[in-house]
């Protein structure tokens, strides 16, 4: 991990660690993207139906910075037409309990905002 990304959070004091981690995957699509690469490699496409709101783009971006912190991994087959699978480093994968956490936080919240829905429950 030798990037510009690299450098800003390896600049980052270690008081700082949690805004370390929120450099590698806050946002909106980080975490959705590397929970939906836990069932294993995905293609392009494929996330892209998995996630139906976010543009190509923002998806692209996504994946790009993901890949240059070490989360995902990029495999380019030679093949006509490109073939291009992501998966999770092990890094990636260590994120697999902290997901399970935000899961059930997320849960817990939408309830207490909204305890008459039945929905939420």
């Amino acid at each position: 991990m030798h990037t510009d990304r690299a450098h800003m959070i390896e600049d980052t004091p270690d008081y700082c660690t949690v805004e370390a981690a929120m450099e590698v995957v806050g946002g909106k699509w980080k975490m959705a993207i590397v929970n939906h690469l836990f069932d294993g490699t995905m293609r392009f496409g494929e996330l892209r139906r998995a996630m139906p709101t976010i543009t190509q783009r923002m998806l692209t971006r996504q994946l790009r910075e993901l890949e240059a912190d070490g989360v995902i991994r990029r495999t380019v087959y030679a093949e006509v037409p490109p073939k291009v699978e992501y998966d999770l480093t092990e890094i990636g994968e260590n994120l697999r309990p902290v997901a399970g956490l935000l899961e059930s936080w997320g849960e817990q919240y939408r309830r207490s905002i909204h305890p008459d829905n039945p929905q939420q429950r």
